[in-house]
């Protein structure tokens, strides 16, 4: 009866989101606007309400709902990470977001794959930058995949296995991003927005209530008894210590601002400061992270033992064991909808860097990006389906991942949008070091190295292979003047 009652609370609410993409999109499928822009970048026309709640969403997402859990309850104090460089990519997103939107904006290019095709003046570097970003992005979708997988399991009390569950957010979620695009993600949003701070404020207040009579006594009993969960480096031999929280928190900051989701938002946009308002007002979103974080310390007390991957259940193990099935189906769909709205984001950008900077090389494809692009959707979440069975992994582990590989980019993209004199060669030679490194670190499993993060090692490698080679190679010769190459701010674009 109780998984009767979650799964139709929970299939209500899936119906009803999907029809919702469709009420977004609807009106806006004839002529200019259903192209490529209209549907991967909301035809540049998103207000600062939808936005926020976009760019919120693509924030908080089961990586935050379920995988800051499961990092509290393994390890404590280390997973404030997530706090720290969201803030701080936040402020960076106040300069960053006009630029990049400026430079979109001005020269008609939908994502960084065009800007940097556009930058360096050849089209193949823009795909070459897709299929690298295609790969970093992946263990993304991977992530919000096994997120949402976690939760109709979880709220089915088991009668849905994990292995079906996965099927159903991969499902769900392709065919409303081949549907809605972007804006269809934005709508959504409101209403995952709204589901996730009533759920998590309820949750704040009455998981401590109910197992521990209050703050007071879970926090007492937490110093006493898991004092290594509130210090860094954390519980148990993690690695995790200061050295790593820092350079993780500075790696994660700058690479968020180019990250190819952030990216799509900030194209979205109807001006430039839209971005400098969300810029600004994003930050206070970040005070409900602290709330998953305290209930999977408080989910050691009550499920002791998860291990793993399991630890990912922490948050939900506590609402199925002390709240009615009516209102975990409710809790439930403000997760899903945490996977749905950035995993639909996520597929999007893929869709669109390949439709616009791959398959537009194919001379049949070039006329059809739209369609090219939805099919790459479906083909991108096959695969992330794919390696969510072969390859599982914590959340926190994959979203690491990403952001470690696709920080390497960031010499290319927004060193080279503002800097002339970084050639073709020297940003490419970076990348290479810089992939190389990451994924020399990852797959041998020395992640932190030295004690610090990975990918910043990398990045440091990276930088300083472009910079030589830029250096003590030949200046290549462009005869495009400064203010065609170059990212500008807004006056010029409204001039232009």
């Amino acid at each position: 009866m109780n998984a009767t009652v979650a799964t139709s609370v929970f299939g209500v609410f899936m119906v009803a989101t999907v029809a919702l993409g469709l009420l977004a999109v609807r009106g806006r499928r004839g002529g200019e606007g259903g192209g490529l822009a209209e549907w991967s970048v909301g035809g540049r026309s998103l207000g600062t309400v939808f936005i926020w709640v976009l760019m919120a969403g693509e924030g908080y997402t089961s990586f935050s709902y379920l995988g800051a859990a499961g990092w509290g309850y393994n390890y404590g104090a280390p997973v404030l990470y997530v706090v720290a460089y969201m803030s701080c990519g936040y402020a960076l997103g106040y300069v960053v977001g006009p630029l990049l939107w400026a430079y979109a904006r001005e020269h008609g290019l939908v994502g960084i794959t065009d800007m940097v095709a556009h930058r360096f003046g050849r089209p193949w570097l823009g795909a070459l930058v897709a299929v690298l970003a295609t790969v970093f992005l992946l263990p993304y979708i991977q992530l919000q995949i096994t997120g949402m997988g976690v939760v109709v399991s979880t709220i089915s009390y088991g009668a849905i296995s994990l292995n079906w569950a996965y099927f159903i957010a991969f499902a769900v979620t392709t065919g409303f991003v081949v549907v809605s695009g972007l804006r269809g993600s934005a709508w959504v949003s409101v209403l995952k927005d709204l589901l996730v701070i009533v759920t998590l404020g309820f949750l704040a207040v009455y998981v401590p209530l109910h197992y521990f009579d209050g703050y007071g006594p879970f926090l007492d009993r937490l110093v006493t008894e898991k004092r290594d969960w509130l210090t860094l480096p954390g519980h148990g031999d993690s690695g995790l210590g200061q050295a790593w929280f820092i350079t993780t928190s500075f790696l994660n900051s700058l690479t968020v601002v180019i990250f190819p989701t952030t990216v799509a938002g900030y194209l979205g946009a109807r001006n430039a400061d839209v971005l400098r308002r969300n810029a600004m007002w994003l930050p206070a979103y970040n005070v409900l992270l602290f709330v998953p974080m305290l209930l999977g310390m408080a989910a050691l007390f009550v499920v002791p033992g998860l291990a793993g991957a399991e630890s990912n259940l922490a948050l939900f193990e506590l609402v199925v064991d002390s709240l009615p099935a009516w209102s975990v189906g409710v809790i439930g769909v403000a997760a899903a909808l945490s996977s749905i709205v950035p995993m639909a984001v996520f597929m999007l950008v893929i869709g669109t860097m390949w439709g616009r900077s791959v398959l537009s090389l194919v001379p049949r494809w070039e006329r059809r990006q739209k369609g090219a692009a939805q099919l790459v959707v479906v083909v991108a979440g096959s695969l992330a389906l794919l390696l969510t069975y072969t390859a599982p992994n914590t959340l926190v582990r994959l979203s690491l991942i990403s952001y470690e590989g696709m920080a390497q980019l960031l010499p290319m993209v927004l060193l080279g949008l503002v800097w002339r004199r970084l050639t073709l060669l020297g940003a490419l030679s970076g990348l290479v070091a810089g992939v190389g490194a990451v994924c020399g670190f990852v797959f041998t499993d020395n992640d932190p190295v030295w004690g610090v993060n990975a990918g910043i090692v990398a990045l440091a490698a990276n930088l300083a292979v472009a910079l030589a080679v830029t250096y003590a190679g030949p200046r290549e010769h462009d005869p495009r003047p400064d203010e065609e190459v170059l990212a500008r701010d807004e006056p010029a674009v409204n001039a232009h």
